[in-house]
């Protein structure tokens, strides 16, 4: 249960004291959901969009591992139901080593009050405003969560001596410039979206920061996730709804287009490798299975695993899509130790598995 505060201007109270829940009112930038007292000393991490879809598999891997205190800021945005983000950390709110904000990465000030109380030693960002077609529409609000955002971040990396910090690229920033396999060592990146040119930024930052206040920044290209807990509106999980329910699946272009789908849990190995990472101060690593799959045969694996045929409305090309993903993972597998394990084949049945559990299947 959340409780009103009687003063809204009133600070957090140290992170020592017993179990309770706290509320800052609606004119105050932020919100603490849950607070609770921890035996031992951890290394505290910031997790931003922690209650997203990669965000809480994180949390819960850092859970499970032991040695974190876990600090968590989302603003919980409407871009799909929030209710589903509450739901993805609901497990986890009485951990004694889980700390959740509800906050803006756009609010510096917030972003300053949350650092000054947590004493952070590595910083995972994941918030993000995400998807291609949407940029298109809405390219400020796209930089400013995802180029101003992670400028707050970097700037509070430095007042407050944070010297690790990941983060949450892309692949859609290599654009059409790159031969595939998509390779780091490709240095001209081509976004074709104001989404992808979003996160070409936000690495540009990254090394800025790197290279000025000796920050260990590392730059993670995710190619194309999913997995349980994957965002409605994402390919695999809504095709798989739109077939499990017999309606029409919008296919844009031929369906030659190629992506490189990576299943979650090798995105968190990733994720864990690169924290652990002691090399240069910037880096760029290609998280991805290294294979591809045209969508029409991934629709067809979809058909075959559900047990039920796709109805197709067919849709001109989409503005702004890239015709294939493809990653050159040896870079991350020789410097990180990185090596998927979920093929596209396996991760299509897990996927549909869970999605039939929460339809009570």
């Amino acid at each position: 249960m959340l409780i009103p505060a009687t003063n809204p201007s009133r600070r957090p109270s140290p992170f020592s004291q017993t179990l309770f829940s706290y509320y800052l009112s609606p004119l105050a930038s932020m919100t603490i959901i849950t607070r609770i007292r921890t035996s031992k000393p951890r290394r505290a991490i910031l997790v931003t969009g922690g209650a997203g879809f990669i965000g809480s598999h994180l949390v819960e891997a850092l859970l499970a591992e032991g040695g974190w205190r876990v600090v968590v800021v989302d603003n919980f945005d409407e871009f799909y139901d929030p209710e589903i983000k509450r739901a993805n950390l609901a497990p986890h709110l009485l951990n004694p080593n889980l700390r959740l904000y509800e906050a803006d990465i756009e609010d510096l000030e917030a972003l300053k009050t949350i650092f000054a109380d947590n004493g952070f030693s590595a910083i995972v960002h994941l918030a993000a405003r995400a998807g291609v077609l949407p940029s298109l529409s809405q390219p400020n609000k796209y930089f400013d969560t995802n180029v101003n955002g992670t400028l707050n971040l970097l700037q509070c990396a430095r007042e407050f001596g944070v010297k690790q910090f990941l983060f949450g690229s892309s692949s859609s920033v290599y654009g059409l410039g790159a031969k595939a396999p998509f390779s780091e060592n490709y240095k001209s990146t081509q976004p074709i979206s104001p989404y992808a040119a979003s996160k070409s930024a936000g690495e540009l930052l990254c090394h800025t920061y790197s290279h000025l206040y000796d920050i260990r920044c590392i730059c993670l290209r995710f190619f194309t996730v999913y997995g349980p807990r994957q965002r409605p509106d994402l390919a695999i999980h809504k095709f798989t709804r739109l077939i499990h329910q017999g309606k029409p699946i919008p296919l844009f272009g031929d369906g030659s287009s190629r992506r490189d789908y990576t299943y979650v849990d090798d995105i968190i190995d990733g994720i864990f490798a690169a924290l652990k990472y002691d090399g240069s101060d910037y880096e760029i690593f290609n998280l991805g299975e290294s294979q591809t799959i045209q969508l029409r045969d991934l629709i067809g694996a979809l058909e075959d695993t559900l047990g039920r045929k796709a109805r197709i409305d067919r849709k001109g090309e989409q503005a702004g899509d890239m015709p294939i993903t493809y990653a050159d993972i040896s870079k991350a597998g020789a410097m990180l130790g990185y090596k998927p394990k979920t093929q596209i084949q396996q991760g299509v049945v897990k996927f549909v598995a869970w999605y039939l559990s929460q339809c009570g299947q």
